[in-house]
């Protein structure tokens, strides 16, 4: 369909039902028409998105689609009334010679708005996310650094789109942008190591700020996690900087994720202890560990003869995971014990010798 033949034949038919001699008249009152038409979509879609998906997505849980809602409605607008302009001032007899220039203009224009509403919602998501996960106090900056390369990225695009429809050979710009990345990234490369371990360790949550952690023979608080380095605060009281490619190439033990303890603890009785009483101690043992809300009792058996007592063995969990919680409830476990063997006259066993004199 040969839209400026028609829309020719359009004013023409005007000018004729209206008696102008001047066809631009004609042209005028059809340009206006077509860009009323695309004005009132536009504010038709306006409207959907006002009264309909933003009444939607009030309903959900999320923020999220309000946000990205609130961000596109006026850009997509102005999309619409961008395009209607062009097609109203593109047929204009009197503007033929400046049509390429015309287009090109709007075509740039497109370019710039879409950009601009591709950024919006990407600065809209990561905004999301950073509240999302605030309460686990990961480092801002790294959320903030991938989104300005992320933003980067969708402009580098746009620049090499913009120059294609220029008509600039855009081959050499990126071969370019290819040679000098990789010289960068020669350059770099324990510096974008570390960069993207940061980003890994932001994703995965192998540990967060505020964790326990143990790294080889370093243990220690999580304090702060870096583009670069990780800080530790050790149980000595120093600070160490690990790198952050380091932690991700090596195992980290984090005891913040520990929900559920295991304990397990042995002692011995004397071998004179008598042995009602010696089958007694099981039960003994359950029932101290079973005062205690935090504590599960597993096992308690009578497991071998030693060199100087009759051992056992005792296993239970922790219902937290927290060291401080766990030492207070085998020190409370510990007392009851040693209270209630010495009701029972039940002696502890302690390392003794009994040695034979030949007369």
């Amino acid at each position: 369909m040969d839209i400026s033949a028609n829309f020719a034949d359009a004013a023409n038919w005007i000018n004729g039902k209206l008696g102008f001699s001047n066809p631009l008249f004609g042209e005028a009152i059809i340009s206006v028409i077509i860009f009323a038409v695309f004005l009132i979509t536009g504010w038709i879609v306006y409207n959907i998105f006002e009264r309909c998906f933003s009444r939607w997505a009030e309903k959900t849980k999320t923020k999220l689609d309000d946000e990205i809602l609130r961000n596109i409605k006026k850009p997509i607008y102005f999309f619409v009334i961008l395009i209607g302009a062009f097609y109203s001032l593109n047929n204009f007899s009197i503007l033929n010679k400046y049509s390429t220039g015309l287009a090109l203009i709007f075509v740039l224009a497109e370019i710039f708005l879409v950009t601009f509403i591709i950024t919006r919602v990407i600065n809209v998501l990561f905004a999301w996310y950073a509240e999302k996960r605030a309460k686990q106090q990961m480092s801002e900056h790294i959320l903030f650094i991938l989104k300005k390369i992320i933003n980067i990225g969708v402009f580098i695009i746009a620049f090499l789109i913009v120059l294609d429809v220029l008509g600039i050979d855009i081959t050499g710009v990126a071969v370019g942008l290819g040679v000098g990345g990789i010289a960068i990234a020669f350059a770099l490369q324990n510096v974008l190591s570390d960069v993207f371990s940061a980003f890994s360790i932001y994703f995965d949550k192998p540990f967060e700020i505020g964790d326990f952690i143990i790294v080889g023979e370093y243990a220690g608080t999580v304090k702060k996690i870096g583009m670069k380095s990780t800080r530790v605060q050790l149980l000595q009281g120093e600070e160490l900087v690990l790198s952050n490619s380091v932690l991700t190439s090596t195992n980290v033990r984090n005891f913040k994720k520990l929900k559920k303890r295991r304990i397990v603890f042995h002692f011995g009785v004397t071998y004179d202890t008598p042995s009602v009483k010696l089958k007694k101690i099981p039960d003994m043992v359950k029932k101290i560990i079973d005062k205690n809300e935090l504590a599960q009792v597993d096992r308690v058996h009578f497991t071998d003869f030693g060199d100087f007592s009759l051992n056992f063995e005792v296993i239970y969990y922790m219902k937290k995971g927290d060291y401080a919680l766990y030492r207070d409830t085998q020190q409370a476990i510990n007392f009851a014990i040693k209270e209630a063997f010495e009701k029972e006259g039940i002696e502890m066993a302690f390392p003794t010798q009994t040695i034979h004199i030949n007369k």
